[in-house]
């Protein structure tokens, strides 16, 4: 699914947005995440998941194909943690036709 994919979903799901307001709404949404993620802050979706960037330190590696050591160096990588709710929902059996947000606050029941 590309930008343009998402800004027509959006046409179609929101009354009232043509499809060029969409596409602004969907460059905006995802310049907001592109500058929070860049100065590092998390970013928390409910129901979808978390996106968070991590430092990784130098290293030593390897290259694969001469074997040759090589230092990697120090870097910013983004890790993404799906929510329960997105992991159900990737996990559910054909044919089951439960609501996959039931599930999730039974979860969160149990464990208050």
């Amino acid at each position: 699914m590309t930008k343009a994919d998402i800004a027509r979903a959006i046409h179609g799901k929101v009354g009232g947005l043509t499809v060029r307001e969409a596409a602004q709404l969907v460059d905006a949404t995802f310049e907001i995440l592109k500058e929070t993620l860049g100065s590092g802050e998390k970013v928390k979706i409910s129901g979808f998941g978390n996106f968070a960037p991590r430092d990784k330190r130098q290293r030593r590696g390897r290259n694969p194909q001469t074997g040759e050591r090589i230092e990697i160096e120090e870097r910013r990588v983004l890790t993404f943690k799906p929510s329960v709710i997105l992991k159900e929902l990737l996990n559910r059996k054909a044919g089951k036709a439960t609501d996959v947000r039931d599930g999730a606050e039974d979860r969160r029941r149990e464990r208050a």
